[in-house]
């Protein structure tokens, strides 16, 4: 900070931030999202090294000409991973996203099991399910959030888009029962399972309860966006392949932003608040 004295009068002019600084305040990258990728990366390099046949199908082909093995990027995996990296970032706070972070975990857990034990999906490992995926489910969690967030704010700040509650409202009656109507027919040849019956129920009781309709409705087309990409991945490197072999099918996109609803709604019926003790993050300044 210098003191510039013009005409008697003390002017305070602070000193340019770092580029640095810059760039982390135009994301919104507070002190807690310094601490995040080391998670991320971590949980990555977990699996890489727990599952390394994965890892390397995933970077690496057979030529077919020399029968040797080269290194092949994989350029829609890397674009998830980065965009999930850094929606991820975006204003992190581990008091919010530990609880974001547990919730996806313990329902993707739920979720796999009941799409594995019905033969609604199955893994190229033939594990039911594959422990492997679960941590997939915490990270997906937390960028569907910080999206749903980014599109609440566009919906508030955009002059050419406007959106009241009744909008919202109809929209989210138009989508969760589309959807409802699609799951029905996804899994009608599993309807002798019980977990099917559980997995219907559940749903149907999300659907029809009191809830924030503009907070869902976001939630979901979030969930639904994030999710076709993954599954896109997924099902076209054949890691898991639907009875449908479609890659993906539709529901399988939208059973991503109806998850993320039910997480939500978990984390409230349980009362899963920020955890406390932890102060409130803060960009970093230059």
């Amino acid at each position: 900070m210098r003191l510039i004295d013009k005409r008697n009068t003390w002017i305070f002019r602070m000193p340019k931030p770092s580029f640095l600084c810059q760039v982390a305040s135009r994301l919104r990258w507070t002190r807690h999202s310094f601490y995040l990728p080391g998670s991320y990366l971590a949980v990555m390099g977990l699996i890489a090294c727990l599952w390394w046949p994965l890892a390397r199908e995933a970077f690496v082909v057979d030529d077919g000409w020399s029968g040797q093995w080269r290194w092949h990027p994989d350029w829609l995996l890397a674009g998830n991973f980065l965009a999930m990296f850094l929606l991820i970032m975006a204003k992190a706070d581990w008091r919010a996203d530990l609880n974001v972070a547990l919730a996806g975990l313990a329902g993707g857990l739920a979720i796999e099991c009941w799409g594995t034990q019905t033969n609604l999906w199955t893994y190229y490992t033939a594990e039911r399910p594959p422990l492997w995926i679960i941590p997939a489910w915490s990270i997906s969690s937390l960028a569907i959030d910080r999206l749903a967030r980014l599109l609440d704010w566009v919906a508030m700040n955009c002059k050419g888009f406007v959106a009241g509650e009744r909008s919202f409202r109809v929209a989210y009656w138009v989508l969760f029962t589309g959807f409802y109507a699609l799951m029905a027919r996804f899994v009608a040849q599993t309807w002798d399972k019980s977990l099917t019956w559980v997995a219907m129920i559940l749903c149907g009781l999300l659907i029809i309860t009191p809830t924030n309709h503009r907070w869902a409705t976001l939630t979901f087309l979030a969930g639904s966006g994030l999710g076709y990409f993954l599954e896109r991945w997924g099902t076209t490197h054949e890691c898991w392949t639907y009875y449908t072999r479609q890659m993906p099918p539709l529901f399988a996109a939208l059973a991503h932003g109806m998850a993320c609803v039910a997480f939500w709604r978990a984390r409230k019926f349980f009362g899963m608040r920020p955890m406390p003790g932890l102060r409130r993050s803060r960009l970093p300044r230059g």
